[in-house]
């Protein structure tokens, strides 16, 4: 079994789970009624295109949790705002083994609309690959703790699962923008690429 040195995951079945959930995505989007793809492009579509799987940018973070959630009024790609509660904030190294890839600690905030509360944290960020390798208007991420994160909890953070925003398909959608506190002075090279 191929190990991750620092979280004890089966590198080899992670890789194996992220390509299927890689390849599942594309059918939606060639084949779905709903994908952000416009109907007369989906038989040129040939799938999305991502950076490699890279088991470093599957990262531990521990969570500050805010028990009383600033609201955050996110702007959109249509120019409207939308809000959003600030839930907690996950504190993370990028490293390589024993190697820093980046010296430093990280930090990005976690999102939750108003309601339903049961719904996955949402992590809008931009990177240093923003506007170059992916999408100009930043990534997600979604979080699915298996309870509600207290204080100190750890939680994986797969930036190999960042994707980019619908609305970089198709203008029918309005997503929003990620706020100033979400932008990484730092390139993560994982997850979707945009041309």
């Amino acid at each position: 079994m191929n190990e991750s040195a620092d979280s004890g995951v089966d590198v080899d079945q992670w890789r194996e789970e992220l390509e299927a959930k890689r390849a599942e995505k594309d059918r939606f989007f060639a084949e779905h009624a709903q994908s952000p793809i416009p109907p007369d492009d989906r038989d040129e579509f040939d799938g999305l295109d991502y950076f490699d799987p890279d088991p470093d940018y599957r990262v531990q973070a521990t969570a500050t949790v805010h028990d009383d959630p600033e609201v955050v009024l996110m702007d959109t790609t249509a120019g409207r705002e939308m809000r959003y509660l600030r839930v907690a904030t996950l504190e993370f190294d990028l490293s390589r083994g024993d190697e820093e890839l980046q010296d430093g600690t990280f930090e990005l905030d976690a999102y939750r609309m108003e309601s339903p509360e049961d719904e996955p944290l949402f992590v809008p960020f931009r990177d240093k690959t923003t506007g170059q390798q992916t999408y100009e208007g930043g990534r997600y991420m979604e979080l699915a703790p298996e309870r509600d994160l207290e204080d100190g909890d750890e939680i994986i953070v797969d930036f190999n699962l960042a994707y980019t925003p619908f609305c970089a398909y198709s203008e029918t959608f309005d997503c929003p923008l990620p706020p100033e506190d979400n932008w990484l002075e730092v390139a993560i090279p994982a997850g979707e690429r945009h041309g």
